[in-house]
């Protein structure tokens, strides 16, 4: 694989580089850095600055150094966001990372009674909506469940999220084509709560009746300039890495 990147960046910037890779699946667990040499004349910088960057990608648990093999991309080193799987097909069309995959997928019409929800799209306690819910897992093991959320007039615009298929296309490029409205992604968040019942299964987590499963789950909603038009929220298993935006 050719890497191109700006000539003349500091180690910071060499670990950025590789970091996203990464991150969007273009190098998988396994696959091998290009070597130090390499990685100076691409970047213009001095082996130091290189050793530096490969420690920082290290100490993060994204690459490991195999001795012959150089260093090597760790296996499920990290786990996405929804919102930042939309970021990663507009880079690369890739839905999934290597060796993901996804199960699990309902689709279901529900009254929603949920406070965040029903706040974050301004619905009423009892309102109907579609909700959409997936398992993704690596290596067929469960990393995260991904649930989304969207009000009627967010289905009027795009059916398809009512059917009971996979998605073609992402949710936010159709609802443009067809509204000429823009779709912003607001303020993502994050927080640790207990997780309910059917999360601790969708996980494959066996825990003791009654007993507390700490998960962290992120969440954010999407707007046009008029209304809320979905609420993503992604609850990861634990132990799960999960990139945070700077």
């Amino acid at each position: 694989m050719a890497y191109k990147a700006p000539e003349g960046k500091g180690y910071a910037d060499v670990a950025a580089h590789f970091r996203t890779l990464i991150k969007n699946g273009e190098l998988a667990p396994g696959d091998a850095l290009p070597s130090v040499a390499e990685i100076r004349d691409q970047f213009g910088v001095a082996a130091k600055t290189v050793s530096r960057a490969l420690a920082v990608l290290k100490s993060e648990g994204l690459v490991t150094s195999r001795g012959a093999l150089g260093t090597i991309v760790e296996k499920s080193p990290i786990v996405i966001t929804g919102a930042d799987r939309l970021k990663r097909m507009e880079t690369n069309g890739r839905r999934y990372a290597p060796g993901e995959t996804s199960s699990g997928h309902q689709v279901i019409w529900r009254s929603v009674y949920d406070t965040e929800v029903c706040t974050a799209l301004d619905l009423e306690p009892g309102d109907e909506a579609v909700i959409r819910i997936r398992v993704f897992r690596q290596d067929d093991k469960p990393t995260s469940v991904g649930v989304s959320v969207y009000p009627p007039h967010t289905i009027a615009a795009v059916p398809e999220l009512a059917d009971d298929v996979r998605m073609v296309k992402q949710f936010d490029k159709l609802y443009t084509e067809r509204t000429g409205r823009q779709v912003v992604k607001g303020q993502r968040l994050a927080q640790a709560r207990q997780a309910s019942q059917d999360e601790l299964n969708a996980l494959e987590i066996d825990a003791p009746p009654h007993s507390a499963v700490a998960v962290l789950v992120t969440a954010v909603t999407f707007h046009d300039d008029d209304q809320a038009l979905g609420y993503w929220e992604d609850v990861y298993a634990p132990g799960a890495r999960v990139p945070i935006p700077e």
